[in-house]
């Protein structure tokens, strides 16, 4: 008995454990080979991209990435610029009408004037001649010439004076019969004056040796008078003329609606008559009304 006997069971036993014993620092060698195997196998780049963070390895630096608030280039949609509107077609608006601007008409003047030089032939066939000459006023914005041809064809009018053997006349730069003088507001009030006419600044008369017409009326015509200036000029010749030719008086309105006659001074008031620059109508009828003083 000085020996214990060991069965085969407890030397199975031992011998586990003494084998476990034995594969342990095996186990420990075969993990590292593993983990060896498969990096060669595939994990290289993870090994030489964790190398490369971690000891300074000067391998490429990976691609830098979009900022915060900045779209990727390698994958955002290509910008595209959006169409510019069409222009929408201008309306055409057609151009505000205005009324013509009047002509300003200076108040004085010199009291000086300007003969034209011109020469007309004679205006009608019946009657006594008497010839005209005509003067502007001095420092005024209008031609005495172009004044002397417009009173030459309100004188050949059909239906003023010469067409209806009320007398004949001619234009001429001297040896006048009387003359019609165009004259500022205030210059055709001296002249007036020297008849003892007061004209106020706006009105025209008739001296002894002619026709004084303010610049006023010649330019701007009268509030009473239906037409424009042009047509109101003929009303001045027409009715200063007639005084010319021997009709001293004037007319009033003969009724109410007719024409009023050129003898009439219209610029005082039509009193129901319709304005009217002509001795006669369109069928050659004079055109006449009570008489007055």
């Amino acid at each position: 008995m000085g020996k214990r006997s060991v069965s085969a069971g407890q030397r199975r036993t031992q011998s586990r454990r003494r084998g476990g014993a034995r594969r342990g620092p095996v186990r420990r060698l075969v993990l590292p080979a593993l983990i060896l195997a498969s990096l060669a196998l595939g994990g290289g780049a993870a090994l030489a991209h964790f190398h490369g963070t971690e000891t300074g390895a000067t391998a490429a630096p990976p691609a830098p990435g979009p900022m915060a608030g900045e779209a990727d280039p390698t994958t955002a949609a290509p910008a595209t610029t959006p169409p510019e509107p069409k222009a929408k077609p201008t309306p055409t608006t057609p151009p505000a009408t205005t009324a013509p601007k009047k002509p300003t008409v200076p108040k004085s003047g010199p009291g000086t004037f300007t003969t034209a030089r011109a020469a007309g032939a004679v205006t009608g066939d019946r009657g006594v001649l008497r010839r005209y000459r005509v003067q502007v006023e001095d420092g005024i914005d209008l031609s005495a010439r172009q004044a002397a041809d417009e009173i030459q064809r309100i004188l050949a009018h059909p239906r003023s004076w010469a067409a209806h053997g009320r007398g004949r006349f001619q234009l001429v730069s001297e040896n006048a019969d009387f003359v019609i003088r165009i004259a500022t507001p205030d210059t055709a009030d001296a002249l007036c004056l020297r008849q003892g006419l007061d004209t106020h600044g706006e009105l025209n008369c008739e001296t002894t040796d002619g026709v004084v017409v303010n610049l006023r009326r010649w330019m701007l015509g009268s509030p009473t008078f239906a037409g424009g200036a042009a047509e109101y000029r003929h009303l001045i010749i027409n009715h200063e003329v007639g005084h010319e030719i021997g009709i001293r008086t004037h007319m009033a309105c003969p009724g109410p609606g007719k024409l009023a006659p050129a003898m009439m001074q219209q610029i005082k008031g039509l009193n129901g008559c319709r304005s009217n620059a002509y001795p006669y109508d369109e069928d050659g009828n004079y055109i006449t009304g009570p008489t007055v003083s």
